[in-house]
């Protein structure tokens, strides 16, 4: 057979071009990609969609179905190919080559020395990302992806020695003197959590960074830390000290609802720290505090020289850690002032009951009189058992002087 006739019979040639392969991504890509090209510039508008099935284009460029998938997918990886779906049968395409998008990647690849005049590109922008052109360098550093950022680079933050802080304080000392004063304060107000000094170097690093403290301000007049800061509530004779009727209604409360005293008391106060809560309460106590007042008068009115007010209303002395030491010292003298913690009570001294004479024992009448009602005969009988020397026994329900034999 001529070797013409042989070419004769295997149809028309298809154009590929090999320098093509670096750019589309293989073989099989460029002849793809050319094919459609081709097609493409047949329509009279190129950006129009070719719609076509794997028989056609095997028939057209020889790849088979494996061959046409693999070319498909690495053009789209590339944004060179794009694809729609169509209600024709499964088989059926429809395809667009991204003509500008090619035009780019060949410009690019036709540019000399490209990664350099990328770098020289970023360096004039104070730009320090590195642009690296695709498959044109063997080890990329970065994606060049446009939908998503190039990854951020480290900063390295030099360290100068011998660092100090600075601020408005004239000196270390001063320094030093206004660090040891806040961590007093945090010490006594509970800050910190346990770490005062950690909450000092905050306040500290936050004014060297030009933020201003109220802290600051008290160190330098020569006031308490927090004085300036403290507010006074309305219901407060000082800042952060209740009125004491106002105190003691609240531990009332507590206790008649069965907290122990030390917990009525603590709840109470901190009750009374809350600004919102506090204000609720003060206003209620406001209103029993009128309607007693105006009962108070009423009663007066009447002619009551003293007319009845709860027991919060009373002025109570000031139970202090000194008072009670005092009184504990009275008691048992080995209980000084100096100690800062009350381990133990001492046992409460025996006293001896004292006897009645004959003239306050009780008649047996009285004592059957009290027996009428059920309280009274439940007194009666713990009184006659505390105190045998009366000579009185119970027997079968009546009072009755006990035989000594």
């Amino acid at each position: 057979m001529k070797i013409g006739i042989f070419l004769g019979n295997l149809g028309n040639p298809a154009i590929y071009y090999p320098a093509l392969a670096k750019i589309t991504g293989g073989v099989t890509a460029s002849i793809l990609f050319c094919q459609l090209l081709q097609w493409q510039s047949q329509h009279s508008n190129p950006e129009e969609w070719v719609q076509t099935n794997s028989s056609e284009i095997e028939k057209a460029t020889g790849l088979n179905r494996e061959e046409q998938a693999l070319a498909r997918q690495q053009l789209k990886a590339r944004s060179l190919l794009k694809e729609r779906s169509t209600n024709s049968p499964a088989d059926t395409l429809k395809v667009r080559a991204e003509i500008d998008i090619f035009e780019e990647k060949i410009a690019l690849f036709l540019t000399p020395n490209p990664d350099k005049i990328a770098k020289q590109t970023a360096s004039q922008n104070n730009d320090r990302l590195e642009v690296v052109a695709e498959n044109h360098s063997p080890n990329p550093a970065f994606k060049t992806d446009k939908y998503f950022g190039q990854p951020r680079q480290q900063i390295a933050v030099a360290v100068t020695p011998n660092y100090q802080f600075s601020g408005p304080w004239s000196s270390q000392t001063e320094l030093h003197d206004f660090q040891r004063a806040l961590e007093a304060y945090a010490k006594q107000r509970g800050l910190g959590f346990g770490n005062p000094a950690g909450w000092a170097f905050k306040i500290i690093d936050s004014m060297t960074k030009g933020l201003n403290s109220t802290f600051w301000d008290e160190f330098i007049a020569g006031i308490p830390l927090g004085e300036s800061q403290k507010i006074q509530r309305d219901w407060e004779i000082e800042p952060e000290v209740p009125y004491p009727a106002f105190e003691e209604e609240r531990i009332q409360y507590y206790i008649h609802k069965g907290e122990p005293l030390e917990a009525a008391v603590s709840k109470a106060r901190a009750d009374l720290r809350n600004p919102v809560l506090g204000k609720d309460l003060w206003e209620g106590f406001l209103r029993k505090c009128d309607r007693i007042a105006d009962d108070a008068l009423q009663a007066k009115n009447q002619g009551v020289d003293t007319p009845y007010l709860p027991s919060s209303f009373n002025e109570k002395p000031q139970i202090t850690k000194e008072s009670v030491m005092s009184k504990l010292g009275a008691i048992a003298p080995q209980l000084s002032q100096n100690q800062t913690t009350l381990e133990a009570f001492p046992e409460p001294p025996q006293v001896k009951r004292k006897e009645l004479p004959a003239a306050e024992i009780p008649s047996i009448e009285s004592l059957q009189k009290a027996c009428k009602t059920p309280l009274g005969r439940s007194i009666v009988e713990k009184q006659i058992a505390a105190n045998p020397d009366w000579g009185y026994e119970i027997v079968d329900g009546q009072i009755v002087e006990s035989i000594p034999f």
